[in-house]
């Protein structure tokens, strides 16, 4: 591991610029959506990983469903998304879309986290996406981003939060904001990130910090593999998306910077049409999961020694994994321990 640690800082430092022109050049072809042939009665994992989904709150043609509907077999689901705060520069709010959602209620949105929650489940209030901008960079807005979080969990009863601004970010004041939340909510406040893979390809880019300077409040980080063209493993070699290899040669910068493997989680698209490419089979996504925790698995990539068991797996999303009849948290679930 420290062959490949000190070549991944090496050359991610001095290639970020190929890896940006990559993105222009090279994304590959979602592949057509496949379902798994798994049994009906798989047996929920409520384990130790993580099978992180993403809610929607909103009807983007996949599936609308209240949350009472989400298979047991997510043990992490993401709301998305927040809203910015109508007063506080920064500040978050969120507002149930029950027009979009067939009449789901703020009530029954309310009973139905608390349910999830009795299982033993987590659920997380999700910021930024696709179109989400909110801006935490100054004290003030730092602040505001702090305290309307912190009052989102306090009435909806949320665990935490989902870091997934797509727009830029500032490590410095996201950091004191995520640090101010933690001493407002505790040890058991669930912080995750869903960052680009661009936004790990130097170590001075700002998610890249972001990570590094919470580390000690960092629940775990679900990359986005999709959506991302060709990119830079921890080798210095060039990786295809909607491969194992990709998803494994790019786990492995995180797995080798200040980060325990519990942190580090994959993130992929649950069906080709969620995603404008980088799509892959569950299986695939099992494969990647293997190879990094066992070294079994691996296709052009393998990892100098494999790390153990890895923080879980994110699927964007359960709408749209509920039109596959959730052949994505069957496969994966029964990888995860």
């Amino acid at each position: 591991m420290l062959t490949f640690r000190k070549t991944r800082l090496a050359l991610l430092g001095g290639l970020a610029a190929i890896a940006t022109a990559l993105v222009s050049t090279g994304a590959a072809a979602a592949e057509p959506a496949q379902v798994e042939n798994t049994p009906d009665s798989a047996q929920t994992q409520q384990t130790e990983q993580w099978l992180t989904g993403y809610w929607h709150n909103f009807d983007n043609g996949s599936t609308v469903m209240p949350l009472s509907e989400i298979p047991s077999e997510y043990n992490l689901v993401a709301i998305a998304f927040a809203d910015n705060h109508p007063r506080l520069d920064g500040g978050i709010t969120f507002n149930l879309a029950e027009s979009e959602l067939a009449g789901y209620t703020d009530a029954q949105f309310r009973e139905d986290i608390a349910a999830i929650q009795a299982e033993g489940r987590k659920v997380i209030i999700s910021v930024g996406g696709e179109l989400g901008h909110v801006n935490v960079t100054n004290p003030t807005q730092a602040q505001n981003f702090a305290d309307t979080t912190y009052e989102l969990m306090q009435d909806y009863g949320f665990d935490g939060v989902d870091i997934d601004l797509e727009h830029g970010i500032n490590a410095e004041h996201m950091s004191n904001a995520l640090h101010d939340l933690s001493g407002k909510a505790g040890s058991d406040l669930i912080i995750t990130m869903a960052p680009q893979t661009i936004d790990f390809q130097s170590p001075t880019a700002e998610y890249y910090k972001l990570a590094e300077n919470i580390s000690d409040i960092l629940t775990i980080i679900n990359m986005q593999y999709y959506n991302s063209g060709s990119m830079l493993g921890c080798d210095g070699n060039v990786y295809q998306q909607g491969t194992p290899d990709f998803v494994a040669a790019l786990a492995c910068i995180q797995l080798e910077m200040d980060l325990t493997p519990d942190q580090v989680g994959l993130g992929l698209p649950a069906v080709s049409s969620a995603a404008g490419g980088g799509y892959m089979a569950p299986s695939g996504v099992v494969s990647a999961l293997d190879c990094l925790q066992t070294g079994n698995g691996c296709g052009s990539f393998s990892p100098e020694t494999p790390y153990g068991q890895i923080g879980g797996v994110m699927t964007w999303s359960i709408n749209w994994d509920a039109t596959s009849d959730y052949a994505f948290a069957r496969t994966v679930s029964a990888a995860l321990r």
